[in-house]
């Protein structure tokens, strides 16, 4: 799924982005700072965005999408509302986390990095989460769910799309 992000519709988060850079500029290696407040702001940082950073930056183009897909906290495209991640950290990987991640893409309809069409479900894989005691560990939201095999993978989803699907019926 391609996702377009359109000036015209986020003119007032724009000016208030703008005015936030604007704040930094001048300070050596912002780069990060303006990242996550970008992050933070949009969701994810579209191409438009990367432009407003690296002008007012003056950081090229090239180095604001370099660290942008380096790091994991930063995403291209938007995450849904229910963000899922799956360890693949060496303890995860060895308690079955490939095989979770393949499960949890086969029950969303979607794969490792992509967005559900509606919104509402984002599914990635991370490296260590810290948590290698409770691996295989899943994360929703970044709240950690560990020992995670393919049963509780399951009833997992099925819980999450029916809170989710449920607050979008209500307008939530």
């Amino acid at each position: 799924m391609t996702f377009e992000f359109k000036v015209e519709d986020h003119v007032k988060d724009l000016e208030e982005f703008q005015a936030e850079l604007d704040q930094i500029k001048d300070e050596r290696g912002m780069l990060m700072q303006a990242l996550h407040l970008a992050q933070n702001r949009f969701g994810h940082i579209p191409i438009p965005i990367q432009q407003i950073i690296s002008d007012t930056l003056k950081v090229p183009m090239s180095t604001v999408y370099g660290v942008i897909t380096f790091y994991s906290r930063f995403t291209l495209i938007p995450k849904g509302k229910c963000d899922i991640s799956i360890c693949m950290g060496t303890a995860c990987y060895v308690q079955g986390a490939a095989e979770i991640l393949a499960e949890a893409e086969r029950l969303l309809g979607i794969k490792n990095g992509e967005t559900t069409p509606d919104g509402l479900f984002s599914l990635s894989t991370t490296r260590c989460v810290g948590a290698c005691g409770l691996a295989p560990v899943v994360t929703v939201n970044q709240e950690v769910h560990g020992r995670i095999k393919m049963v509780e993978m399951k009833k997992l989803i099925a819980k999450l799309k029916k809170e989710y699907t449920a607050e979008e019926e209500q307008g939530a």
